[in-house]
Protein backbone atom coordinates (compact mmCIF):
# COMPACT_ATOMS: atom_id res chain seq x y z
CA UNK A 1 0.00 0.00 0.00
CA UNK A 2 2.90 2.29 0.92
CA UNK A 3 3.23 1.80 -2.96
CA UNK A 4 0.13 3.27 -3.24
CA UNK A 5 0.57 6.25 -1.67
CA UNK A 6 3.33 7.75 -3.91
CA UNK A 7 1.70 10.76 -5.96
CA UNK A 8 2.34 9.75 -9.51
CA UNK A 9 2.35 13.53 -10.59
CA UNK A 10 5.31 14.14 -7.98
CA UNK A 11 8.84 14.37 -8.70
CA UNK A 12 10.62 10.95 -8.43
CA UNK A 13 12.90 10.24 -5.15
CA UNK A 14 14.68 7.44 -6.36
CA UNK A 15 16.75 8.57 -9.84
CA UNK A 16 16.84 12.45 -8.20
CA UNK A 17 20.36 13.07 -8.15
CA UNK A 18 19.81 16.38 -6.12
CA UNK A 19 18.01 14.29 -3.05
CA UNK A 20 21.57 13.17 -2.60
CA UNK A 21 23.35 14.64 1.15
CA UNK A 22 26.47 15.62 -0.22
CA UNK A 23 25.03 17.21 -3.22
CA UNK A 24 22.55 19.29 -1.10
CA UNK A 25 25.47 20.56 1.08
CA UNK A 26 27.47 22.02 -1.21
CA UNK A 27 24.69 23.23 -3.02
CA UNK A 28 23.61 24.90 0.06
CA UNK A 29 26.83 27.37 0.71
CA UNK A 30 25.73 28.91 -2.81
CA UNK A 31 22.79 29.47 -2.13
CA UNK A 32 23.60 30.86 0.63
CA UNK A 33 26.16 33.23 -1.00
CA UNK A 34 23.55 34.07 -3.46
CA UNK A 35 21.25 35.34 -0.70
CA UNK A 36 23.86 37.50 0.79
CA UNK A 37 24.13 39.24 -2.88
CA UNK A 38 20.37 39.62 -3.35
CA UNK A 39 20.36 40.98 0.37
CA UNK A 40 23.14 43.80 -0.07
CA UNK A 41 22.06 47.12 -0.32
CA UNK A 42 24.92 49.80 -1.63
CA UNK A 43 22.38 52.48 -0.35
CA UNK A 44 22.81 51.28 3.46
CA UNK A 45 24.30 53.18 5.89
CA UNK A 46 27.94 51.28 6.22
CA UNK A 47 30.17 50.54 8.46
CA UNK A 48 32.56 52.71 9.98
CA UNK A 49 36.16 51.45 9.28
CA UNK A 50 38.82 52.57 11.63
CA UNK A 51 41.12 55.42 10.74
CA UNK A 52 44.81 55.55 10.65
CA UNK A 53 46.35 57.58 13.06
CA UNK A 54 47.44 61.29 11.54
CA UNK A 55 51.27 62.33 11.81
CA UNK A 56 51.77 65.35 13.04
CA UNK A 57 54.32 67.45 11.22
CA UNK A 58 55.24 70.54 8.33
CA UNK A 59 52.04 69.35 6.45
CA UNK A 60 49.92 68.86 10.01
CA UNK A 61 50.59 70.85 12.77
CA UNK A 62 49.53 69.87 16.34
CA UNK A 63 46.63 72.48 17.66
CA UNK A 64 46.59 73.66 21.44
CA UNK A 65 43.57 74.02 23.44
CA UNK A 66 43.69 76.35 25.87
CA UNK A 67 42.39 74.60 29.48
CA UNK A 68 38.85 74.95 30.58
CA UNK A 69 38.18 76.08 27.27
CA UNK A 70 36.81 74.46 23.85
CA UNK A 71 38.84 76.64 21.86
CA UNK A 72 42.13 75.23 19.80
CA UNK A 73 44.70 77.30 18.30
CA UNK A 74 46.82 76.36 15.11
CA UNK A 75 50.34 77.79 14.97
CA UNK A 76 51.04 80.03 11.98
CA UNK A 77 52.39 78.52 8.49
CA UNK A 78 54.48 80.38 6.76
CA UNK A 79 53.81 79.97 3.20
CA UNK A 80 57.23 79.41 1.10
CA UNK A 81 58.85 82.44 -0.79
CA UNK A 82 59.20 82.94 -4.68
CA UNK A 83 61.91 84.47 -5.68
CA UNK A 84 62.20 86.21 -8.75
CA UNK A 85 64.82 84.96 -11.51
CA UNK A 86 67.23 87.64 -12.56
CA UNK A 87 66.99 89.05 -15.79
CA UNK A 88 68.42 87.15 -18.54
CA UNK A 89 71.94 87.98 -20.17
CA UNK A 90 72.05 89.70 -23.64
CA UNK A 91 74.88 87.49 -25.05
CA UNK A 92 77.65 84.92 -23.06
CA UNK A 93 77.09 86.13 -19.18
CA UNK A 94 76.32 89.91 -19.84
CA UNK A 95 74.43 92.18 -19.54
CA UNK A 96 73.35 94.55 -22.65
CA UNK A 97 75.03 97.85 -22.32
CA UNK A 98 74.33 101.07 -24.21
CA UNK A 99 76.79 101.40 -27.14
CA UNK A 100 76.61 105.32 -26.50
CA UNK A 101 78.10 104.31 -22.84
CA UNK A 102 80.80 101.84 -24.31
CA UNK A 103 81.60 104.39 -26.35
CA UNK A 104 82.40 107.03 -24.21
CA UNK A 105 84.45 104.22 -21.77
CA UNK A 106 86.59 103.51 -24.91
CA UNK A 107 87.11 107.05 -25.62
CA UNK A 108 88.36 107.53 -21.73
CA UNK A 109 90.88 104.23 -21.79
CA UNK A 110 92.25 105.61 -24.66
CA UNK A 111 92.91 108.82 -23.44
CA UNK A 112 94.30 107.67 -20.15
CA UNK A 113 96.43 105.32 -22.27
CA UNK A 114 97.92 108.06 -24.30
CA UNK A 115 98.56 110.16 -21.14
CA UNK A 116 100.17 107.04 -19.47
CA UNK A 117 102.97 106.30 -22.63
CA UNK A 118 103.41 110.02 -22.42
CA UNK A 119 104.37 109.96 -18.95
CA UNK A 120 106.31 107.18 -19.22
CA UNK A 121 107.98 108.44 -22.65
CA UNK A 122 108.93 111.76 -20.35
CA UNK A 123 110.38 109.61 -17.84
CA UNK A 124 112.25 107.60 -19.62
CA UNK A 125 113.89 111.18 -21.43
CA UNK A 126 114.39 112.38 -17.77
CA UNK A 127 116.43 109.50 -16.85
CA UNK A 128 118.20 109.02 -20.46
CA UNK A 129 119.29 112.56 -19.37
CA UNK A 130 123.08 113.11 -18.27
CA UNK A 131 123.37 113.23 -14.78
CA UNK A 132 119.62 113.06 -14.79
CA UNK A 133 119.20 117.11 -14.56
CA UNK A 134 116.55 118.47 -15.81
CA UNK A 135 117.47 121.56 -18.37
CA UNK A 136 116.19 124.54 -18.82
CA UNK A 137 113.55 124.63 -21.54
CA UNK A 138 112.01 128.31 -21.47
CA UNK A 139 112.01 130.69 -22.84
CA UNK A 140 112.07 128.01 -25.98
CA UNK A 141 115.11 129.32 -28.25
CA UNK A 142 116.59 127.90 -30.63
CA UNK A 143 120.27 126.15 -29.73
CA UNK A 144 121.77 128.55 -32.77
CA UNK A 145 120.62 131.45 -30.44
CA UNK A 146 123.14 133.00 -28.30
CA UNK A 147 120.76 133.29 -25.45
CA UNK A 148 120.00 129.91 -23.54
CA UNK A 149 116.65 129.22 -21.83
CA UNK A 150 116.57 130.78 -18.01
CA UNK A 151 113.78 128.41 -16.29
CA UNK A 152 112.10 124.64 -16.63
CA UNK A 153 108.72 124.45 -17.33
CA UNK A 154 106.41 121.39 -17.60
CA UNK A 155 103.03 121.81 -16.67
CA UNK A 156 102.04 118.21 -17.64
CA UNK A 157 105.15 116.91 -15.35
CA UNK A 158 105.24 119.35 -12.37
CA UNK A 159 101.64 120.43 -11.92
CA UNK A 160 99.20 118.12 -10.50
CA UNK A 161 96.84 116.91 -12.55
CA UNK A 162 93.53 118.86 -10.35
CA UNK A 163 95.44 122.06 -10.61
CA UNK A 164 97.16 121.84 -14.82
CA UNK A 165 94.23 123.82 -15.98
CA UNK A 166 94.55 126.64 -13.89
CA UNK A 167 98.08 126.98 -14.43
CA UNK A 168 97.54 126.62 -18.26
CA UNK A 169 95.18 129.93 -17.90
CA UNK A 170 97.53 131.53 -16.01
CA UNK A 171 99.93 131.51 -18.68
CA UNK A 172 97.40 132.01 -21.48
CA UNK A 173 96.55 135.28 -19.50
CA UNK A 174 100.22 136.05 -19.36
CA UNK A 175 100.63 135.28 -23.16
CA UNK A 176 97.68 137.66 -23.87
CA UNK A 177 99.02 140.66 -21.61
CA UNK A 178 102.21 140.66 -23.47
CA UNK A 179 99.99 140.65 -26.72
CA UNK A 180 97.85 143.40 -25.82
CA UNK A 181 100.80 145.24 -24.82
CA UNK A 182 102.54 145.10 -28.33
CA UNK A 183 98.95 145.43 -29.79
CA UNK A 184 99.11 148.84 -27.87
CA UNK A 185 103.01 149.26 -29.14
CA UNK A 186 101.03 149.20 -32.85
CA UNK A 187 98.28 151.85 -31.54
CA UNK A 188 101.12 153.99 -30.46
CA UNK A 189 103.21 154.50 -34.09
CA UNK A 190 99.55 155.24 -35.39
CA UNK A 191 98.96 157.99 -33.45
CA UNK A 192 102.67 159.06 -34.04
CA UNK A 193 101.73 159.48 -37.50
CA UNK A 194 98.03 160.92 -36.67
CA UNK A 195 99.16 163.36 -34.33
CA UNK A 196 102.55 163.39 -34.21
CA UNK A 197 103.60 162.70 -30.83
CA UNK A 198 105.95 160.51 -29.49
CA UNK A 199 104.56 160.25 -26.32
CA UNK A 200 102.66 157.32 -26.41
CA UNK A 201 104.53 155.33 -28.79
CA UNK A 202 107.68 155.85 -26.46
CA UNK A 203 106.17 154.68 -22.88
CA UNK A 204 104.27 151.94 -25.11
CA UNK A 205 107.82 150.10 -25.83
CA UNK A 206 109.26 150.72 -22.80
CA UNK A 207 106.06 148.67 -20.69
CA UNK A 208 106.89 145.94 -23.25
CA UNK A 209 109.87 145.59 -22.24
CA UNK A 210 109.06 146.39 -18.00
CA UNK A 211 105.78 144.68 -17.90
CA UNK A 212 105.84 141.46 -19.77
CA UNK A 213 109.01 140.06 -18.03
CA UNK A 214 108.02 141.61 -14.88
CA UNK A 215 104.71 139.95 -15.27
CA UNK A 216 106.49 136.75 -16.01
CA UNK A 217 108.75 136.96 -12.81
CA UNK A 218 106.55 138.10 -10.13
CA UNK A 219 103.58 136.30 -10.32
CA UNK A 220 103.31 133.97 -13.18
CA UNK A 221 106.01 131.71 -11.65
CA UNK A 222 105.56 132.43 -7.98
CA UNK A 223 102.07 130.84 -8.76
CA UNK A 224 103.83 128.09 -10.90
CA UNK A 225 105.91 127.14 -7.31
CA UNK A 226 103.15 128.25 -5.72
CA UNK A 227 100.61 124.82 -7.39
CA UNK A 228 104.00 122.58 -7.69
CA UNK A 229 105.38 122.85 -3.93
CA UNK A 230 102.04 123.76 -2.51
CA UNK A 231 103.52 126.88 -1.10
CA UNK A 232 102.04 129.42 0.84
CA UNK A 233 104.54 131.85 0.71
CA UNK A 234 104.65 131.94 -2.97
CA UNK A 235 100.58 131.93 -3.14
CA UNK A 236 101.20 135.14 -1.35
CA UNK A 237 103.47 136.65 -3.80
CA UNK A 238 101.46 135.39 -6.37
CA UNK A 239 98.35 137.55 -4.88
CA UNK A 240 100.18 140.58 -3.62
CA UNK A 241 101.99 141.09 -7.59
CA UNK A 242 98.64 139.90 -9.53
CA UNK A 243 96.48 142.41 -7.84
CA UNK A 244 99.37 145.35 -8.58
CA UNK A 245 99.24 143.88 -12.32
CA UNK A 246 95.38 144.26 -12.50
CA UNK A 247 95.82 147.78 -11.24
CA UNK A 248 97.88 148.31 -14.01
CA UNK A 249 95.69 146.99 -16.38
CA UNK A 250 93.17 149.06 -15.38
CA UNK A 251 95.03 152.26 -15.84
CA UNK A 252 95.71 150.91 -19.36
CA UNK A 253 92.27 150.35 -20.03
CA UNK A 254 91.50 153.69 -18.76
CA UNK A 255 93.62 155.46 -20.98
CA UNK A 256 94.68 158.53 -19.62
CA UNK A 257 96.31 161.38 -21.66
CA UNK A 258 99.90 160.78 -22.05
CA UNK A 259 99.81 157.74 -20.07
CA UNK A 260 101.27 155.77 -22.80
CA UNK A 261 97.62 153.57 -23.36
CA UNK A 262 95.65 153.38 -25.67
CA UNK A 263 92.75 153.49 -23.60
CA UNK A 264 89.29 154.86 -23.83
CA UNK A 265 90.06 158.61 -22.92
CA UNK A 266 92.24 158.04 -25.55
CA UNK A 267 89.82 156.76 -28.17
CA UNK A 268 87.30 159.10 -26.97
CA UNK A 269 89.92 162.28 -27.62
CA UNK A 270 90.98 161.12 -30.94
CA UNK A 271 87.15 160.82 -31.83
CA UNK A 272 86.89 164.35 -30.34
CA UNK A 273 90.01 166.47 -31.69
CA UNK A 274 87.50 167.59 -34.86
CA UNK A 275 89.31 165.35 -37.32
CA UNK A 276 88.27 164.61 -40.62
CA UNK A 277 88.30 162.00 -43.17
CA UNK A 278 88.06 157.78 -42.86
CA UNK A 279 91.45 158.05 -41.72
CA UNK A 280 90.03 159.88 -38.36
CA UNK A 281 87.61 156.89 -38.46
CA UNK A 282 89.97 154.24 -38.78
CA UNK A 283 92.28 155.53 -36.31
CA UNK A 284 89.28 156.28 -33.59
CA UNK A 285 88.39 152.28 -34.09
CA UNK A 286 91.88 150.98 -33.62
CA UNK A 287 92.84 152.59 -30.01
CA UNK A 288 88.74 151.95 -28.93
CA UNK A 289 89.62 148.21 -30.02
CA UNK A 290 92.91 148.24 -28.01
CA UNK A 291 91.22 149.72 -24.85
CA UNK A 292 88.77 147.10 -25.19
CA UNK A 293 91.21 144.30 -25.03
CA UNK A 294 92.71 146.05 -22.25
CA UNK A 295 89.23 145.70 -20.21
CA UNK A 296 88.98 142.09 -21.19
CA UNK A 297 92.36 141.24 -19.94
CA UNK A 298 91.51 143.03 -16.51
CA UNK A 299 88.17 140.97 -16.35
CA UNK A 300 90.08 138.15 -16.82
CA UNK A 301 92.58 138.94 -13.79
CA UNK A 302 90.08 139.71 -11.71
CA UNK A 303 88.39 135.88 -12.43
CA UNK A 304 91.85 134.13 -12.42
CA UNK A 305 92.38 135.55 -9.34
CA UNK A 306 89.12 134.76 -7.29
CA UNK A 307 89.42 130.79 -8.65
CA UNK A 308 93.12 130.95 -7.28
CA UNK A 309 92.11 132.28 -4.09
CA UNK A 310 89.70 130.13 -3.87
CA UNK A 311 91.62 127.15 -4.59
CA UNK A 312 94.39 128.63 -1.57
CA UNK A 313 91.43 128.66 0.99
CA UNK A 314 90.52 124.94 0.09
CA UNK A 315 94.18 123.96 0.22
CA UNK A 316 94.15 124.75 4.10
CA UNK A 317 96.71 127.54 3.40
CA UNK A 318 97.39 129.80 5.47
CA UNK A 319 99.35 133.16 6.10
CA UNK A 320 101.03 131.57 9.08
CA UNK A 321 102.24 128.43 7.38
CA UNK A 322 103.57 131.02 4.63
CA UNK A 323 105.83 133.18 7.78
CA UNK A 324 107.20 129.92 8.66
CA UNK A 325 108.04 128.81 4.68
CA UNK A 326 109.85 132.50 4.39
CA UNK A 327 112.10 131.80 7.41
CA UNK A 328 113.03 128.03 6.69
CA UNK A 329 113.87 129.80 3.07
CA UNK A 330 115.63 132.82 3.91
CA UNK A 331 118.14 130.71 6.47
CA UNK A 332 118.48 128.03 3.73
CA UNK A 333 118.99 130.73 1.41
CA UNK A 334 123.45 130.73 0.72
CA UNK A 335 124.24 134.58 1.05
CA UNK A 336 122.05 134.78 3.92
CA UNK A 337 123.97 131.88 5.80
CA UNK A 338 127.03 133.60 4.56
CA UNK A 339 126.11 136.78 6.25
CA UNK A 340 125.26 135.28 9.32
CA UNK A 341 128.56 133.39 9.93
CA UNK A 342 130.52 136.82 9.08
CA UNK A 343 128.37 138.53 11.68
CA UNK A 344 128.82 136.04 13.94
CA UNK A 345 132.49 135.52 13.35
CA UNK A 346 132.97 139.49 13.71
CA UNK A 347 130.90 139.70 16.76
CA UNK A 348 133.25 136.72 18.93
CA UNK A 349 136.22 139.11 17.10
CA UNK A 350 134.83 141.99 19.37
CA UNK A 351 134.51 139.92 21.97
CA UNK A 352 137.75 138.81 22.28
CA UNK A 353 139.45 141.88 21.33
CA UNK A 354 136.98 143.39 23.88
CA UNK A 355 138.48 140.68 27.07
CA UNK A 356 142.36 140.84 25.66
CA UNK A 357 142.02 144.43 26.10
CA UNK A 358 140.90 144.62 29.52
CA UNK A 359 143.06 142.11 30.71
CA UNK A 360 145.39 144.38 29.26
CA UNK A 361 144.60 146.86 31.45
CA UNK A 362 145.15 145.35 34.83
Amino acid sequence: MSGFDENPFGEPTVDNPFADPAVQQATSGVSQAQRGLDDYNPFADQPQQPKPPQVRGAANPPQYQYPGTQNTVQPAIMQPTQETLPPAYARSGQQSQDPNVTAEFQRRQEELERKAEELARREEALKNAPYNVRQNNWPPLPQSCCFQPCFYQDINVDIPLEFQKVVRMLYYIWLYHGGVLLLNVIGGLILLFYDGKFVTFGLSIFYVFLYTPYSFLCWYRPAYKAFRDDSSFNFMVFFFMYFFQFLITMSHTIGFTSGGACGFIMAISVFNDGGTGAGHIIVGILVLIIALCFGAAACMDILLLTKVHAIYKSSGASFAKAQAEFATEFMKNEHVQGAAQQAATAAVRTQVNNMTSGGNRF
